[in-house]
């Protein structure tokens, strides 16, 4: 059994989440600031970034690792993979410090949650047989 369309989108994904992790890392080393985010607003800013991605990442992938492995077809595989990493590259740039209700946040979890759905529907036709 090969994993190809979950992996592809685990690949992206990697991508995304170093460039996160740098940003926070490298805030982290300017600001001698091993735990918390030192009372400075980017720092948080920053780890809040990192840490949705690793809040919705994971699950999803899990998901898409189950319906793949399960038989689900590759536009099932596709339309989540491509609104999760869609979701994964808006939403940090959604979250401003000052705006809380930012459209591409709106766009970043607004696309993880299609995606989770989409995966749900799949795991069910699978189960079910529909």
């Amino acid at each position: 059994m090969t994993l190809t369309t979950t992996s592809l989108y685990a690949l992206l994904l990697i991508a995304i989440w170093f460039v996160l992790w740098i940003r926070v890392s490298s805030a982290r080393t300017a600001l001698s600031c091993s735990i918390g985010d030192g009372g400075d607003p980017k720092l948080l800013q920053r780890i809040r970034q990192h840490g949705n991605f690793i809040e919705w990442v994971p699950l999803t992938l899990v998901l898409m690792l189950l319906a793949e492995a399960q038989g689900t077809g590759a536009p099932w595989l596709h339309a989540a993979g491509i609104l999760l990493l869609v979701g994964r590259l808006a939403h940090p740039f959604g979250l401003p410090i000052d705006n809380a209700g930012h459209p591409l946040r709106y766009l970043g979890n607004g696309t993880n949650m299609l995606a989770v759905a989409v995966l749900a529907i799949a795991l069910i036709r699978v189960l079910t047989g529909f």
